[in-house]
């Protein structure tokens, strides 16, 4: 047996980007060696950097139609897998502008912090690209390698150590329950790419092996009932980390849900779509009903984004490629307010060494500008007009609206009405309790321009959606015939209030 290994030039360009990134984060890291007395904050902006030329590689990409596919249909540059490509390097620029202050707490290894952040956001860009069940395992475990280490990075902060033991348990747990799913989807099809596996008939095997991998993505996304790591490794964690696990894995992770739904199992899709309503109900009515208890921001924001979750399943659940578009949209918005509110969290944490909520009491007197991104912020992700999660919201309830999933709908409107007390909880405290300390905030000129920049995406997707929505739309053109029409399903439809 004899194996080709050789790439012609158009190969190399499909993998450009990681090339890139690779031998980026490797200069990285040869920097830090190299030069022990530079400026850790200078190494920030070199790593910002990096992924500002890869995510202007992908933009070239994605305008240009650059595509194909690579290693008999494993990796595949798609508009689906660029755009998720450069919602993870987004995600990763953000989150490398809110580490630069809180980096100096770190006595050892701050070098090493950016290193990881650059290999687990190559691990997530393999995973947005991957085509079949081997390179699903394999993009996944390499981008939970380096979040195993960052979540633990604070290591004599008892919280962050106890965070990163359960993250690694139960990782390990999920990686088992994807590889057993594999191997009986194999069993059943004989092939692991997505595509080769919808004229397979349906047996008992290929649906217990599906179940199985979507409860290992479902502890990726955070999906009730494969959530609870969130809570306690959201508060043990560094908070850059935090924010980086609570929206670019998800995304990733979403990525391979579509990709393997859609094309893999588009002919049974009368049997997974129930899987996606009860998961999209339990993450929505869970992840808000237990938000109102919390005292903790980062717990707050840690069930305030399993019900996010919840909401972007309503999209999935519709199985239809109104439905992507929406998930996609959605992601664009809840990456802005999501990361601008972690934002916000970092930097009173930094400044009064507190993530209680009842700190928070008075911020509005502290730092004007603080309290009005974090309320812009909570009201985004509360889905309140003209924000872009009032958009992003409606776009996935007309996609539940089509299917006549009215059940789904029902419950999705409630828990709106759940998230905004909570979120109305934290505004009340910043504008109208008496501050504890009257002394003023004022934060660092990174952390202000990650707050700017997700004022800016919340307010623009909010008021001018069209350009993002038709990006959207452009990027899931490859499932324009999964019109799937409400007849085709209705064994679910009834079971759901259609």
């Amino acid at each position: 047996m004899t194996f080709d290994l050789v790439l012609s030039g158009s190969d190399l360009l499909l993998l450009a980007p990681e090339i890139f990134l690779t031998i980026w984060l490797c200069v990285i890291l040869i920097i830090d060696f190299s030069l022990k007395d530079l400026d850790h904050e200078k190494l920030a902006y070199l790593s910002v950097g990096g992924v500002l030329v890869t995510l202007i590689t992908l933009m070239w990409f994605d305008y240009t139609g650059v595509s194909g596919t690579l290693f008999k249909n494993m990796f595949v540059l798609d508009r689906l897998a660029i755009f998720f490509k450069i919602f993870v390097l987004l995600s990763t620029a953000f989150v490398i502008l809110i580490s630069v202050d809180y980096v100096k707490f770190f006595r050892f290894f701050r070098g090493e912090y950016y290193f990881l952040v650059l290999m687990s956001a190559l691990g997530m860009m393999f995973m947005a690209s991957a085509n079949d069940l081997l390179s699903v395992f394999v993009t996944l475990e390499f981008s939970t390698f380096g979040f195993y280490v960052l979540v633990t990075y604070l290591r004599e902060d008892l919280k962050s150590s106890e965070a990163g033991l359960k993250f690694f348990i139960l990782g390990v747990f999920a990686a088992g329950l994807l590889a057993y799913g594999i191997s009986l989807v194999y069993g059943a099809t004989g092939t692991m790419v997505f595509g080769e596996m919808a004229s397979h008939q349906g047996s008992y095997g290929l649906a217990i092996g599906f179940v199985l991998i979507f409860a290992a993505l479902g502890f990726k996304i955070g999906a009730v009932p494969f959530h609870s790591w969130i809570p306690d490794t959201y508060q043990g964690a560094p908070t850059p980390v935090t924010a980086f696990l609570s929206i670019a894995p998800k995304g990733a992770a979403i990525a391979i849900l579509i990709r393997m739904f859609y094309v893999a199992l588009a002919t049974f899709k009368p049997m997974w779509v129930l899987l996606f309503v009860l998961a999209s109900i339990l993450s929505m009515t869970y992840g808000n009903i237990v938000a109102i208890a919390q005292k903790n921001i980062k717990r707050l924001l840690a069930y305030s984004g399993i019900a996010q979750m919840g909401n972007i399943l309503i999209g999935l659940a519709a199985g239809t490629k109104r439905g992507s578009d929406a998930i996609m949209f959605y992601l664009l918005t809840y990456l802005f307010a999501n990361l601008g509110a972690f934002a916000v969290v970092i930097g009173v944490s930094n400044l009064i060494k507190s993530d209680e909520i009842e700190d928070y009491n008075g911020l509005n007197r502290r730092s004007p500008f603080l309290a009005a991104a974090m309320l812009i912020f909570l009201l985004s992700l509360a889905g309140v007009p003209p924000l872009a999660g009032f958009i992003a919201k409606l776009y996935l309830f007309i996609a539940a609206i089509e299917q006549e999933l009215y059940a789904l709908l029902i419950v999705a409107l409630i828990n709106i009405v759940i998230a905004l007390y909570y979120y109305l909880i934290v505004i009340k405290k910043m504008y109208i309790n008496e501050p504890h300390d009257p002394t003023p905030l004022t934060i660092s000129t990174p952390l202000k321009t990650a707050v700017y920049v997700g004022l800016a995406g919340t307010l623009i997707l909010g008021i001018y959606p069209k350009p993002f929505i038709d990006w959207a739309v452009a990027a899931t053109l490859m499932f324009s015939n999964l019109a799937a029409p409400t007849a085709s399903v209705p064994a679910v439809t009834s079971l759901v209030g259609g």
